[in-house]
């Protein structure tokens, strides 16, 4: 799924305007980003956490699914 895509999803999910739901997945995504780059793991609610690999030599993340996913 593209960001332009699920930003309509969001707004219509959430009865935004397009262009305001965007703006809330853009400052998700770079939050994410944030988190990563400062070697912190990111939670996504309903899929699963993002975290660094710590036994990486390079700057890498492994995914990790919530419990119950398939």
């Amino acid at each position: 799924m593209k960001k332009r895509e699920l930003a309509e999803r969001v707004a219509e999910l959430q009865g935004l305007p397009p262009a305001e739901a965007a703006d809330q997945v853009d400052k998700a995504v770079h939050k994410i980003i944030r988190a990563l780059k400062n070697g912190q793991s990111a939670r996504l609610p309903g899929l699963g956490t993002i975290m660094p690999d710590l036994g990486a030599s390079s700057r890498s993340w492994v995914f990790k699914r919530e419990s119950g996913e398939r």
